[in-house]
């Protein structure tokens, strides 16, 4: 039963913009986990969920970082070494490289395993990302911007 309801949790935080606990346990109900306060709160403490700020000045909820280290040092140096601009639209984020660089950093990005996105398309120095709704599109396109503020 745990295991399935830290799936749940997982899964709404990865679908939904979720700011409280309260929120959390909202909807953990609405699929059928009558759970409390504490659970909840373990819960988040086990599975490594942590709070970030929006672009909008609240915080939510977000998935743990990427487990595989060799994988995380990868993108975050094609990151560095490659992105030059971060856009989004709805539920697709258009991230610009240097020439040939953006099938480097989609490969990246797709390695991160985010549930939120669907899949990457990579040009010469365009990457298109779907994601599976407008918020995580924002998500995504913050979380990058974010990378790229603190190299």
């Amino acid at each position: 039963m745990k295991k399935h309801r830290h799936e749940k949790m997982l899964e709404l935080i990865s679908r939904y913009e979720i700011e409280t606990q309260d929120e959390l346990i909202e909807r953990l109900r609405e699929n059928g986990y009558d759970v409390t306060q504490a659970t909840v709160s373990r819960d988040i403490r086990e599975l490594k969920i942590a709070k970030m700020t929006t672009g909008k000045g609240t915080y939510r909820y977000v998935l743990p970082k990427q487990v595989d280290p060799s994988a995380g040092i990868k993108f975050s140096a094609a990151l560095i070494d490659s992105i030059t601009s971060v856009e989004w639209a709805q539920n697709i984020v258009v991230i610009k490289t240097f020439p040939g660089l953006a099938s480097a950093v989609a490969g990246g990005i797709d390695r991160m395993g985010l549930r939120q996105i669907l899949g990457c398309v990579a040009g010469d120095d365009t990457i298109m990302a779907v994601t599976s709704d407008n918020e995580c599109a924002e998500m995504l396109a913050t979380q990058i911007h974010d990378l790229l503020r603190n190299i």
